[in-house]
């Protein structure tokens, strides 16, 4: 057998790094090195930026939030100004009892972590699911939205390729946040910029414009307010005015990206979150009440072929020139040419926070361990591609008709709301004997969750019948997957806690021998490990149980997988290694009490199978007589099939592959686990020894 030489090092490593570059590695750029504790800080975001990436998918939304609002008044307009202020005050009342939740929570999570943490398992997962499925609908309604935006303004022969080119906006999206987020909203940052200076300019001078006006038509509208009391009653006009602010939900959603997306955030996190926070809620309430303002000051009428939006700002600045130039139609097609590339730059927020819940359900064992595992990039990239795959495949099923879209659309995220912001409000009631201020910080949240819950009730109430019950139905089928996967997890880790329990007698029983001394020219057994749990320990007994004394020495390789739970900081990286060198410590002292010579060698990075084979490489060099092991579980009877496989990747059998190219060799040793071991586990199982699920 062929093995390399330790004067061979250098060039091998180089080497590996070449194979490395493959295409895709040329499209999404090249690995980061997670042990550059500098990494941390290059890739987070201070709140500027936070809110680009953030807060788009709220700005986004007063391109149609307001408008579906103010055409469901019908000839009430004049309710647009209590409409207008309700609005300013909803998302401003949201957003502080968000600010609390970032104070709670500071390592991120959202919706799910608080939900999960106050409230139980059951309603964190159903805030997890229903926010997942909010994050593909906000990437398919915003590209969707920006598409008819776009084409509004080309031939009508061209409008059959719409299709086609939501899609496209979607591989291009995938392709930029593969390379990481920081990447990609610094791409995005003209469009948002271009966005926030022309709607701001245009509503400001609508407002300063008509501002002699305001006293009296606040006046007037207080008097119509009495006026349709005594016609039609309290009642009627009560419903009228709700249905309207529900049908314009859509605008406060993104208000909780922030509290997903704290461990992106530059530290100290807290600081950098409610800052953004604060950019978030004066934007959008400036932004959505000035345009319901604006859409009453001007008596903004519904336009075949325009948006409301498109009127208002025509009514304004079309007859406007400089020097005789008309300038006007040249700052209203700018301003709605904005708006159409910002709801592109809204789905970003989909795939930045998206990714997010998936990897903290998948840390939790509710979704396939692989949504957690970062990338190169360090980038949770199967979450990136499952988010952009389901947005496709729902502009697909819809046809990238907003129409249906818009119902599918904002019920799920108060969903979200609603529960996060009833835990925090159990929160406070269970802290009050230890926090001076709970009443305050209680009534905060409580006010949240009357708003929230209450634009759910009516939300849902309005918009089931009419396609609604699709959106439910998706999130009901994705709890119910949830359960599937989390019960097959739970099953795996009794079986390998029992196959713990069994060998650990076996290897206790055995007499205590001295262990050789270390002989590198001696045949050598490099077992790969994942955590000290039963399927290493049986690993370890079958190399001696097959082989005898035919193995002088053993070395237990392990990699510190760097997932998104310890994408955090420094801290939690060193903490990680910590606890891998302590388990290999572990099975080195069980294999010196068999008789081996050990050692021990450990890898970092967030991709196993390199680290592994860069690890294996190494410990070649030392010991050029190394034959490599790896157990592998073997499910039978129920559990053998497509979706077990699925659940598990295949580590073992890539660093196989790998080391073969080299000249090593690795034997697979097969593990099996029946469904009468995992009863039998079930029945002794002991929470307080139970051992991580493999993946």
């Amino acid at each position: 057998m062929a093995n390399p030489k330790p004067d061979q090092s250098h060039s091998e490593d180089t080497d590996l790094e070449v194979r490395r570059r493959t295409i895709s590695s040329l499209i999404v750029g090249p690995a980061r090195d997670v042990r550059d504790p500098q990494i941390f800080h290059s890739l987070s975001l201070i709140a500027f930026l936070a809110w680009v990436g953030l807060g788009s998918d709220g700005l986004s939304s007063s391109c149609y939030g307001p408008e579906e609002a103010f055409l469901a008044l019908g000839p009430d307009k004049y309710l647009a100004v209590f409409l207008a202020l309700l609005t300013a005050l909803t998302v401003f009342i949201i957003s502080a009892s968000y600010s609390q939740t970032i104070d709670e929570f500071p390592t991120g999570g959202g919706g799910y972590l608080v939900a999960t943490k106050l409230l139980g398992p059951f309603a964190g997962l159903t805030s997890g699911c229903a926010l997942v499925i909010d994050y593909v609908l906000t990437i398919s309604i915003s590209i969707a939205s920006g598409a008819d935006a776009i084409f509004s303004f080309l031939p009508l022969d061209w409008l059959p390729w719409k299709f086609w080119a939501c899609l496209a906006v979607v591989i291009i999206l995938i392709a930029m946040n593969l390379r990481g987020v920081k990447e990609s909203v610094l791409t995005l940052l003209p469009i948002f910029m271009a966005f926030v200076v022309t709607h701001v300019f245009l509503i400001t001078f609508a407002l300063v414009e008509r501002a002699p006006e305001l006293p009296q038509v606040t006046r007037n509208a207080i008097g119509q307010v009495h006026s349709a009391v005594h016609s039609i009653g309290l009642a009627a006009l009560a419903i009228i005015f709700l249905r309207a602010y529900s049908l314009g939900g859509g605008t406060y959603t993104g208000i909780e990206a922030v509290s997903n997306g704290l461990p992106i955030l530059r530290e100290p996190r807290t600081v950098t979150g409610k800052r953004t926070m604060i950019y978030m809620a004066i934007s959008l309430a400036f932004v959505a009440g000035g345009i319901l303002f604006g859409y009453m000051l001007f008596d903004v009428g519904p336009v075949k072929g325009e948006t409301l939006n498109a009127v208002l700002f025509d009514d304004l600045a079309a007859h406007w020139h400089l020097d005789g130039l008309a300038i006007g139609p040249a700052i209203v097609t700018f301003t709605l040419l904005t708006e159409g590339a910002l709801l592109f730059v809204a789905a970003q927020t989909g795939f930045v926070d998206g990714p997010r819940v998936l990897a903290t359900m998948a840390t939790d064992r509710w979704l396939p361990r692989r949504f957690s595992n970062l990338s190169g990039r360090l980038v949770t990239q199967d979450g990136v591609l499952a988010m952009g795959v389901a947005a496709g495949l729902i502009l697909f099923g819809t046809h990238a008709s907003v129409d249906l879209l818009v119902v599918l659309y904002a019920i799920n995220v108060f969903i979200t709301f609603t529960l996060s912001q009833l835990g925090m409000s159990v929160h406070w009631w269970r802290e009050r004997k230890r926090e001076p201020r709970w009443r305050r910080k209680l009534a905060i949240n409580g006010v949240g969750c009357s708003f929230t819950g209450l634009i759910l009730v009516l939300t849902v109430t309005l918009k089931f019948y009419d396609g609604g019950w699709v959106t439910v139905a998706m999130t009901g089928g994705l709890i119910a997957v949830c359960f599937a996967v989390r019960r097959h997890y739970d099953r795996v880790r009794q079986a390998i806690a029992q196959l713990e329990a069994d060998i650990l007698p076996e290897i206790f029983a055995a007499a205590e021998r001295t262990p050789p001394e270390r002989d590198p020219e001696a045949p050598t057994a490099g077992i790969l490990v994942s955590g000290f749990n039963g399927l290493g320990l049986a690993t370890l007994t079958t190399v001696q149980r097959l082989f005898g004394n035919q193995f002088r020495n053993v070395v237990f390789i392990a990699v510190a997988e760097v997932d998104s739970a310890q994408m955090k900081g420094p801290e939690e990286v060193e903490v990680l290694q910590q606890r891998v060198a302590d388990d290999l410590e572990e099975y080195s002292r069980f294999a010196a009490d068999l008789g081996f010579h050990s050692e021990i060698c450990a890898g970092l990075g967030p991709d196993v199978p390199l680290e592994l084979e860069r690890a294996c490489l190494k410990v070649a060099r030392e010991f050029p007589h190394v034959v490599f092991f790896a157990g592998k579980l073997v499910f039978t009877d129920e559990l053998d099939g497509y979706i077990s496989r699925f659940l598990h990747n295949h580590t073992a059998l890539e660093v196989q592959n790998r080391l073969q190219a080299r000249g090593l060799s690795l034997v697979i040793l097969p593990i099996r686990v029946s469904s009468e071991h995992l009863r039998g586990a079930a029945r002794a199982a002991n929470p307080a020894t139970a051992a991580a699920a493999p993946h």
